[in-house]
C-alpha cells in the first residue's frame, strides 16, 4: 500500500500550485502597486507643470486666480488622494548687478518646507534682468494595499519656465 501511494502522481499539481500560487499572487500586487506609484509620480510631475504654465501664461497674479492654480493641481493629481499634494509657484528675478531675488511665492500644503530668500536657480538659465517661475509639487503616495511598498513614497517635480507674455509675472494683493 505505501509503494502504491509513492507512485501516485495524482496530486502533484495541486501540490505545485500550491508552491507556485503565492509568488504569483505577490507578483501581481507588486505590478500593481508599482504601476499606481508609476501613475502617481506622472501626475505630481504633471501638476508642477501645469501650473507653472498657468502661471507664465498670465502678467499679473491675485489671490483669487492662485487660488484656481492650485485647483487646478488637485484636479490633476485625481483619482489620487489631494491630502499628500503641496505646491508651490515662485516668481524669481536677476537684476541687473546679477544678483538673484524672490520676488513672491504662494504655497498650498505643507510638505515642501520653506522657502529661502534667495532661490537657486541652475547656471545659464536666467540673464540679467529676466525672470523665471518656478513651479514645484511634492506628493507623498501611500500604497491601497501596502503589500509591496509598505512604506510611503515621496515624489518631488521642479519645473522653471520663462514668463511669455510680460518680462515677469506680477503680484497683486487684491
Amino acid at each position: 500500500m505505501l509503494k502504491s501511494l509513492i507512485k501516485d502522481r495524482r496530486g502533484t499539481a495541486a501540490v505545485e500550485f500550491a508552491f507556485v500560487a503565492p509568488v504569483m499572487i505577490l507578483m501581481y500586487y507588486g505590478l500593481a502597486e508599482l504601476t499606481q506609484g508609476m501613475m502617481a509620480d506622472r501626475r505630481a510631475s504633471h501638476v508642477a507643470s501645469a501650473i507653472g504654465d498657468l502661471v507664465a501664461q498670465d502678467t499679473v497674479i491675485n489671490t483669487t486666480e492662485m487660488t484656481d492654480v492650485f485647483n487646478v493641481g488637485k484636479a490633476i493629481i485625481a483619482p489620487f488622494p489631494t491630502s499628500g499634494l503641496s505646491m508651490r509657484v515662485t516668481s524669481i528675478r536677476k537684476d541687473s548687478t546679477g544678483a538673484i531675488q524672490v520676488m513672491w511665492s504662494k504655497t498650498s500644503g505643507t510638505s515642501l518646507g520653506v522657502l529661502s530668500s534667495v532661490a537657486s536657480v541652475p547656471a545659464g538659465l536666467i540673464a540679467n534682468n529676466e525672470s523665471v517661475i518656478l513651479a514645484e509639487s511634492s506628493y507623498v503616495y501611500s500604497s491601497a494595499t501596502g503589500k509591496a511598498l509598505p512604506n510611503a513614497l515621496t515624489f518631488t517635480q521642479k519645473y522653471y519656465l520663462k514668463p511669455r507674455k510680460t518680462a515677469q509675472v506680477a503680484w497683486s494683493s487684491s
